[in-house]
């Protein structure tokens, strides 16, 4: 399979089969996320990897932060929409077998910016997105399904806590062998997304 046939082929995947993954290839999987470009070599990113124990764990912690968030205010609608597609996605964690949690290390203080620090801030959310792209292009090589989670947003402070750690919660990659065959989703017409700009004035 060559990259432009990965890139086409791969699907979010939200049905997993029991079967543990060998770590050999856990390990190939976080290697292609550790090869994604990065702002001056900055490699923004830390990868925490949760099987058995610790993913039930955090499933745990989840559930918890969704149940404090339903007790402590009232959710507007939109809220509550987000909410429930939350505590799905959560079921969907709990079924794979593995869950990585993606860190960027770089962002710790975002209520103190210079210009300089907040590009660097987009340069680094950008790269770390383009290491969680390789590292599911790389799964699917592996014959592993994926799902990029960003749910995990409500709870990133107890899953912070958790983990002991200053870096920002960015996302949570699920892996496990498929069990199922997604179609691919409708995109958008070319016509839409792309603007050709095709005579310049010099």
């Amino acid at each position: 399979m060559n990259v432009i046939e990965a890139i086409e082929k791969r699907r979010s995947v939200r049905k997993f089969k029991k079967n543990e993954i060998d770590k050999d290839i856990l390990i190939g999987i976080l290697k292609a996320g550790i090869c994604a470009p990065s702002p001056k070599n900055n490699q923004p990113w830390k990868f925490v990897v949760l099987t058995d124990g610790s993913k039930k764990e955090l499933v745990k912690i989840i559930e918890n932060g969704f149940e404090n968030i339903k007790s402590s205010f009232g959710l507007i609608i939109d809220e509550k929409n987000f909410l429930s597609s939350a505590q799905a996605t959560l079921k969907i964690m709990e079924e794979a077998p593995v869950i990585i949690i993606v860190i960027n290390t770089e962002n710790k203080n975002a209520d103190r910016q210079t210009p300089v620090k907040k590009f660097l801030e987009m340069a680094n959310v950008q790269s770390i997105g383009a290491s969680i792209e390789n590292m599911l292009l790389a799964a699917l090589e592996y014959g592993i399904g994926s799902l990029w989670i960003s749910d995990i947003y409500y709870t990133v402070d107890e899953i912070k806590k958790w983990l002991e750690t200053e870096g920002q919660i960015t996302a949570a990659v699920a892996l496990g062998y498929p069990d199922e065959n997604p179609p691919p989703v409708k995109r958008k017409e070319m016509d839409v997304l792309v603007e050709w700009k095709e005579n310049c004035i010099s």
